[in-house]
């Protein structure tokens, strides 16, 4: 029996920021954003009577938003903050509030303004990483501050577990640099091969430069409303064919290994089983990459691969131009711009309307996940050109 839920709504409008070094605040690029996606589905801001809002580390936009915006009269409004998997628990609210009468027409947008003139992008500090665990007060005194020493531990037990090699993750950085190069929008798009890969500087081992996420100032906005009405707008419709989350975080206990097995493992199955779908259906994936590892655990916890074989499973150049499963086909957060989960979200959307031009990939059924934190909070989408 088909899920109430399953196509009920679609993606309809987009709206992307210039995005990089664009030295302006969270708000204005928010405002932007929204204004972009209206436009592009061919809507009216007096048609928006929904708006979510997530902002990064900046904290710099929030519910007043809508002031800034003109909205005078809204049905639905709240700030949301599950960190990467944001963009995926808004789309998923906004579709539970359509399709159960309380908005017609939902706004969902993200940006961040952590560059600042005369600062290096390394000087940003993403230090959000979860709760603290009992071991958090010693953390510190070995240098694990942020989110980049826990996932590179991360990495190198996945690597002491299973064999996985450094070449392994070069192969997600460079298949995502090959889709990079025929992005317009993506910021990195000079050729990448191993051996440039392998001369980048390390940051915390096992990471080169080229395996962490880009940072960048942006925003980024998605309309949604009802199928029916998606249909007689501007825009090809994106359905909406399943969705789910799922949230954990390491408790310091030894019968606990969330870096191995993550809560995408218990958000991909139900998201699938919502649109009716299994792996063996999906196209494509777009995948959040803040690190080189994030897609290997990622894409085995979905189910592409059994665990511990994600190195394999990437080797082979399966993600890029060409291969089995077409992953992060705008570049990514390694390679085109890092706005949290709106940077799978867009891609995605771009990929189902069938718009992503000499990059563009098989898009029946498209999966998208968000992680936040420490590979703790997760999001999954299945998205489709084609209602169910």
């Amino acid at each position: 029996m088909k899920h109430p839920m399953n196509s009920a709504v679609a993606i309809t409008g987009l709206g992307i920021t210039e995005m990089g070094r664009v030295y302006r605040d969270a708000e204005d690029l928010a405002a932007e954003a929204v204004f972009l996606a209206l436009e592009d589905a061919g809507l009216q801001k007096s048609d928006l009577d929904g708006l979510l809002v997530n902002a990064g580390i900046g904290e710099g936009v929030g519910v007043p938003l809508h002031m800034t915006l003109g909205l005078k009269q809204l049905n639905l409004l709240t700030y949301m903050q599950g960190y990467g998997s944001s963009a995926g628990q808004m789309i998923q609210y906004a579709a539970m509030a359509v399709a159960n009468g309380l908005a017609t027409t939902v706004c969902c947008v993200f940006a961040d303004s952590p560059l600042k003139e005369n600062q290096r992008s390394g000087a940003v500090s993403y230090a959000r990483s979860g709760p603290p665990n009992a071991m958090a007060s010693l953390e510190p005194v070995y240098g694990i501050i942020g989110a980049l020493p826990r996932y590179a531990m991360a990495a190198q037990r996945h690597m002491d577990l299973f064999g996985t090699t450094q070449e392994q993750l070069a192969a997600v950085a460079i298949s995502q640099r090959q889709w990079a190069a025929m992005n317009p929008r993506a910021s990195k798009r000079e050729p990448l091969d191993l051996d440039g890969y392998n001369a980048s500087p390390w940051v915390v081992e096992p990471f080169h430069v080229l395996d962490c996420c880009l940072v960048s100032n942006g925003g980024v906005a998605v309309i949604v409303t009802s199928a029916e009405r998606a249909r007689d707008l501007k825009q090809p419709p994106v359905y909406i064919r399943g969705f789910s989350q799922s949230h954990n975080h390491d408790t310091g206990q030894a019968d606990h290994d969330p870096y191995i097995h993550t809560a995408g493992a218990q958000s991909a199955p139900r998201a699938l089983a919502m649109a009716g779908a299994k792996v063996s259906d999906v196209s494509q994936c777009q995948i959040y990459d803040c690190y080189t590892y994030t897609v290997i655990v990622t894409l085995e916890d979905y189910g592409f691969c059994e665990k511990g074989e994600g190195g394999s499973f990437v080797a082979d150049g399966q993600l890029g131009p060409g291969g089995g499963l077409p992953t992060n086909t705008g570049g990514g957060e390694l390679s085109s711009f890092y706005m949290w989960g709106m940077t799978p979200v867009s891609e995605a959307v771009i990929q189902g309307r069938g718009q992503g031009g000499e990059r563009q990939a098989p898009n029946d059924l498209i999966m998208v996940s968000g992680n936040g934190g420490v590979l703790a909070y997760h999001s999954t989408l299945v998205l489709s050109p084609e209602a169910a």
